[in-house]
């Protein structure tokens, strides 16, 4: 197994870490005893990171019954607070200690505050006292480590970790999402900070390789050495230095027997130029189903109005790529679960953002395909749901 040290605290941490968001179902519930075959040979082949989360249904049980035979000293275990359920200081025990019972543990190695999506949504915690109730915990010994999932753009991602001393950060990161989300420049700001960076959605839920269009399928298919998408897109993202940790929600032997063959030799730099050329040969196929040449530069920003032009045109392109479901998703989560929303029926179609934008793209027009195609009922329906919940 191949390790990666955490620079702040020297965690000899498996590059390869343990999803358990996607645990094989039986009956409508976990199959528990083909999840921890699989956790099991895992950890036996050196894999000692684990990540779950509150909300992920019947997962943190799961693990916790692994955890309890004997397990629980072998592992760095990861878990989030639902911040977005928080409504009061009270709110985080509350959802902390709930979590600890259903791990049977009394600690959690890294704490993630769940899917921040801007610079909104920390200042909220911090309002809520989220900093004071950060430091009761790591004086305690409760939580060793805290840190932050992120969905949203780049710009909100760089002022969140420069607003308080995380100790590491959670973000997607794939060859095709370069300049989507917090991006490599959020990796690498992040790496310059000193923070350990935990990758998920490294192969888009598997999209980048079971929802591959047909052209990228057959180019990946003839690229030499012969490997799987999947071992091409994990070797992309262990290249970078700056990585971590890469997570894969592993729910199959195979998988996880593939995955740790993979991680044993994906040391940063070992792929050559040509290499890395054929990321771009993929990525270009990719796109080329895609609604909008958008790069993800960010010279169109910053919006008047208050939209975040890329991430809007990124969630447009992962619904022509990806299903309706998927970029109905990317869109909620990173445009409209914030404090300020900036989805794309903000544009006051000004006009600014097109003066700016490299690929001349008709940006007004676009954005009113975006409002078209991702703010129909269906995404009234969750907004207005996810309002009534969260209160936002």
């Amino acid at each position: 197994m191949q390790y990666r040290i955490n620079p702040k605290n020297g965690d000899r941490l498996s590059a390869l870490g343990y999803g358990c968001m996607r645990f094989t179902r039986k009956g409508g519930s976990i199959d528990q005893e083909k999840a921890e075959r699989e956790m099991l040979y895992a950890l036996e082949q050196g894999v000692n990171y684990f990540d779950t989360a509150y909300t992920y249904p019947g997962n943190e049980v799961a693990l916790g019954k692994f955890l309890a035979k004997g397990h629980r000293s072998k592992i760095y275990l990861a878990t989030k607070l639902p911040q977005y359920l928080a409504k009061s200081y009270a709110d985080f025990d509350k959802f902390f200690y709930e979590e600890l019972r259903r791990l049977q543990t009394d600690y959690i190695d890294y704490y993630l505050l769940h899917m921040l999506s801007d610079f909104g949504s920390w200042q909220r915690l911090t309002a809520l006292g989220i900093e004071k109730w950060i430091a009761e915990k790591k004086a305690s010994g409760e939580i060793r480590n805290i840190g932050f999932s992120y969905h949203g753009g780049s710009a909100g991602f760089i002022r969140i970790v420069d607003a308080y001393d995380f100790d590491f950060c959670q973000i997607q990161f794939n060859y095709l999402d370069v300049h989507g989300q917090a991006g490599e420049t959020g990796l690498r700001h992040a790496a310059s900070k000193g923070l350990p960076v935990v990758i998920m959605e490294p192969l888009r839920g598997g999209r980048l390789v079971q929802g591959l269009p047909s052209r990228a399928k057959a180019f990946w298919n003839e690229a030499v050495p012969k490997r799987s998408p999947a071992e091409w897109g994990l070797r992309w993202i262990w290249n970078y230095p700056e990585v971590t940790v890469i997570l894969s929600g592993m729910n199959d032997l195979a998988q996880v027997e593939e995955n740790i063959r993979v991680c044993e030799d994906a040391l940063p730099g070992h792929l050559d130029a040509d290499k890395l050329a054929f990321f771009d040969e993929a990525r270009r196929l990719i796109r080329e189903s895609t609604k909008v040449a958008c790069t993800g530069c960010s010279y169109c920003m910053p919006c008047p109005a208050g939209v975040d032009i890329p991430t809007c045109f990124n969630a447009l392109n992962v619904r022509q790529s990806d299903g309706w479901f998927n970029g109905l998703r990317e869109y909620i989560m990173c445009t409209s679960l914030k404090a300020t929303p900036t989805n794309a029926s903000r544009c006051i179609k000004c006009g600014r953002c097109e003066q700016h934008c490299p690929q001349k793209i008709e940006i007004r027009k676009m954005l009113e395909e975006v409002t078209d195609t991702l703010e129909g009922p269906a995404y009234k329906l969750f907004m207005a749901a996810a309002r009534k919940v969260t209160k936002f």
